[in-house]
């Protein structure tokens, strides 16, 4: 028997119409027709047919894993295995840009060069006379700049930090996604179709991997990122309490 023959059979001795399953593991109708009658070209690959299928046979009651191991076998084989701590720490961190106060010193500086030279041309004119050197010193005296108050500009960093990382996750298109906290604890695992938007909260830590990069736009903590990957890139990624630091 065939791997839509069972998933088909196992559906009607449920006593479930397309149409419930499709609502119960949003998957399109059409989508699971083609793999009833074992046509998964309409999935969107290999990664999405094999989630199709465990999502499927989950809601009709029937043991995915011989299924998907069926699956592997008639195209090409499972793909290569990945250490969780791989899947979960990211390739390349995320930067953010930080904002810099100005230098204040060396703006003090040039300020004082500028107005000792022009003492200095104020001192000696067109007819080579040295005027009197106090008036130079008292020059330079009233030029000195205040001090600037930047710095208690900077106050808000005394705020008080944040105790949980919110991280949300909406689609552009499809995109499998399985969303983790600190103690592996599993948060979230499904597909989300274009248009779904998924909120998750915890108090260290969230880890989220994403199977198409480009196809969704992550919000942490208030803070747009905009989509983390390109079309079809897997990317894994760790949030905290602090992160973005300029959320």
């Amino acid at each position: 028997m065939s791997i839509g023959e069972a998933l088909a059979r196992k559906r009607q001795d449920a006593g479930l119409t397309v149409t419930q399953v499709s609502e119960r593991t949003r998957i399109r109708e059409t989508v699971i027709r083609a793999i009833e009658c074992d046509d998964f070209s309409i999935c969107g690959g290999n990664f999405y047919a094999r989630g199709h299928v465990r999502s499927i046979a989950r809601v009709i009651g029937l043991d995915p894993e011989p299924l998907v191991r069926e699956y592997d076998d008639a195209h090409g084989g499972a793909p290569q295995a990945i250490s969780a701590a791989t899947a979960f720490e990211p390739e390349t961190p995320v930067r953010f840009r930080e904002r810099r106060s100005p230098n204040w010193t060396a703006a003090m500086a040039v300020a004082l060069t500028l107005v000792l030279i022009y003492g200095i041309v104020q001192a000696f004119g067109t007819n080579g006379q040295a005027r009197t050197p106090v008036r130079i010193e008292s020059r330079v005296v009233v030029a000195t700049p205040t001090k600037s108050p930047a710095p208690i500009k900077s106050a808000p960093v005394a705020m008080a930090a944040r105790k949980e990382v919110t991280v949300r996750v909406k689609a552009k298109r499809a995109s499998w996604v399985s969303v983790r906290d600190s103690n592996g604890k599993l948060l979230f695992s499904g597909l989300l179709h274009a248009g779904d938007t998924k909120e998750w909260s915890a108090k260290k830590k969230i880890r989220i991997l994403i199977g198409n990069g480009g196809g969704v736009k992550l919000t942490v903590n208030g803070k747009d990122l905009g989509s983390p990957g390109s079309s079809g890139q897997v990317i894994p990624l760790n949030f905290g309490p602090g992160d973005p630091e300029t959320a």
